[in-house]
């Protein structure tokens, strides 16, 4: 099962994603992006909200992720968040050699 979350590190509060998927999130007391829902994470507008976020700091991973651990990718317990990670898991970007740090 999956879990969407948003690292309050990383999120610079510019509202892509509640103006893209207000079903999924909204804003919390400090300005920033939080999720309101667990609910139809295979929304297409889920997948633009995700995809338009200029930090990277929503993740849609599983069911244990913890976004606001201290790695570039938290997608489950056993991401190591670099480069030599093996998790397996779905949205796990640690061996994406595109992605710019």
């Amino acid at each position: 099962m999956s879990k969407l979350c948003v690292n309050e590190e990383q999120c610079i509060g510019c509202g892509a994603c509640v103006a893209i998927d207000s079903e999924h999130f909204d804003f919390n007391d400090n300005g920033l992006s939080s999720v309101i829902s667990q609910e139809n994470l295979e929304s297409p507008s889920l997948k633009s909200a995700v995809e338009s976020c200029p930090t990277g700091a929503i993740k849609l991973g599983e069911e244990n992720c913890n976004c606001n651990e201290e790695k570039s990718c938290s997608c489950c317990e056993e991401c190591t968040g670099d480069e030599n990670c093996n998790c397996g898991c779905e949205n796990c970007n640690c061996n994406d050699t595109t992605t710019a740090e």
